[in-house]
C-alpha cells in the first residue's frame, strides 16, 4: 500500500509517517549541487603556496664538527709519527716526543699527587744555554732524580734535564733503554762536556750509589763526591754549576738492612730491608707518600776561569767543596723548617 507524498515550498518531499511529518532532502538539491573535479585540490595547492614557509631547525645546514682537544690531537699526532717514523732521536739516544707524550705524564702525577713536590729557587735556572745541576741522592730508589727532571722541565717551561747516570742503570734491561730515550746517559767527563757545550742543563748525582743506598741512620748526611770530575766539565764548558737540594726521598724506603748475600747474586750494590720490604713483597715496593721539596740554589760561576782551570787540582777541589757545602747548608736549613715527614 502506498504512502501520500507531498512537496514542501522549496521543492522537498514531505512524507507523512504514523501522522508525522517528514522532510526528505533531494541529493543534489539547491545548495548541495557537486563539487567541480580538481578545484578543492587547486585551491589547497594555491593556499599551500600563498602560506609563509618555516625552514626545519638545522635543515639544509651541515652539523658542526665537534673540535678535537688538546690532548686528543698531541695523542694523534704523536701516534702517526711513531707509525711513520717521521721523530728525531739525537746521538745520545734521546727522544723528546717519546719523553714528553709517554714518560713525563706519570712522573709528573707522582710529583704532584703523591709527593706534593714544592720547589723553591726555580729563577735560578737558565732558561737559555748549558748549566751544570749537582745535588744530593738519596731513598733506596733514585727517584729523586726523576722528580728534579720533572721540575726542571716544568719550571723552564719545557727544557729536559740530562742525566749523568751510572754503568748499571745501562745494564739492567729495560730500564737502560728507558734511560736512554729518556734523555740519560753515562756519567762520563767526554759526554758530560759535549752536552754541555751543546747547551744542555745536565744533572749529576755525585754520591752515587753511597748516597742513594745509604742507611735511614745517615739520612740527609752527604757522602764523598769523589774527585771533582764533575767541576773539571763544568769548568772546561765554561757554564755555572747549579747546587740542588732535595728533601723528602731520605724517607720514601728508609733503609734498615742489606741483604748482601742477594745483592752478589742479582750483581747489585746492596738489596735493601726496608720495613716493609721484602716482608710484604710488591706492596713493600710502593714509596711512602712524604711531603718533597727540592730548592735550586745560587748559580756559581766558572766562565771567569778559563778551560786551562781544570789542570789546578786545588781550585777543582775548591770548587767541589763550595758546591758540597751548599748543598749540605741547604739541607739542613730546609729540615729545621720542616714540621712532618709526611705534611712538610
Amino acid at each position: 500500500m502506498s504512502r501520500p507524498h507531498d512537496l514542501d515550498d522549496s521543492g522537498s518531499e514531505a512524507e507523512t509517517v504514523g501522522g508525522a511529518e517528514a522532510q526528505v532532502i533531494p541529493l543534489h538539491g539547491p545548495g548541495r549541487e557537486k563539487p567541480e573535479a580538481g578545484r578543492d585540490l587547486r585551491e589547497g595547492e594555491a593556499a599551500r603556496a600563498d602560506a609563509p614557509v618555516v625552514a626545519f631547525p638545522g635543515a639544509g645546514q651541515a652539523a658542526p664538527e665537534e673540535p678535537l682537544s688538546d690532548a686528543a690531537r698531541s695523542a694523534l699526532g704523536f701516534i702517526r709519527d711513531r707509525l711513520t717514523g717521521d721523530y728525531t732521536v739525537d746521538e745520545f739516544g734521546f727522544d723528546a716526543e717519546l719523553t714528553d707524550a709517554v714518560f713525563l705524564p706519570p712522573l709528573r702525577a707522582l710529583y704532584k699527587k703523591w709527593f706534593r713536590v714544592d720547589t723553591f729557587g726555580v729563577e735560578n735556572l737558565p732558561l737559555e744555554g748549558g748549566a751544570l745541576l749537582v745535588s744530593n741522592h738519596s731513598g733506596t730508589v733514585p727517584l729523586d732524580s726523576l722528580m728534579t727532571a720533572v721540575a726542571v722541565h716544568d719550571e723552564t717551561g719545557g727544557r729536559h734535564l740530562r742525566g749523568l747516570g751510572a754503568d748499571l742503570v745501562f745494564q739492567v734491561p729495560l730500564v737502560g733503554s728507558f734511560a736512554r730515550k729518556s734523555g740519560q746517559t753515562l756519567a762520563c767527563n767526554a759526554d758530560a762536556e759535549r752536552l754541555l757545550g751543546k747547551g744542555e742543563l745536565v744533572g749529576v748525582w755525585p754520591e752515587g750509589f753511597k748516597g742513594v743506598g745509604k742507611p735511614f741512620s745517615s739520612r740527609y748526611k752527604l757522602q764523598r763526591f769523589g774527585r771533582g770530575g764533575f767541576v773539571s766539565a763544568a769548568l772546561r764548558a765554561g757554564v755555572p754549576i747549579i747546587p740542588v737540594s732535595v728533601i723528602g726521598a731520605e724517607e720514601i724506603y728508609p733503609k734498615l738492612g742489606d741483604i748482601k748475600v742477594l745483592a752478589r747474586m742479582f750483581g747489585l750494590p746492596y738489596f735493601p730491608v726496608t720495613p716493609f720490604f721484602p716482608l710484604f713483597g710488591a706492596l713493600g715496593a710502593i714509596p711512602l707518600p712524604t711531603k718533597w721539596s727540592i730548592e735550586f740554589g745560587e748559580p756559581i760561576a766558572t766562565d771567569s776561569y778559563g778551560p786551562e782551570a781544570v789542570d789546578d787540582p786545588m781550585l777543582v777541589f775548591q770548587l767541589t767543596d763550595q758546591v758540597r757545602e751548599s748543598i749540605q747548608q741547604t739541607l739542613y736549613q730546609r729540615l729545621s723548617q720542616r714540621k712532618s715527614v709526611f705534611r712538610g
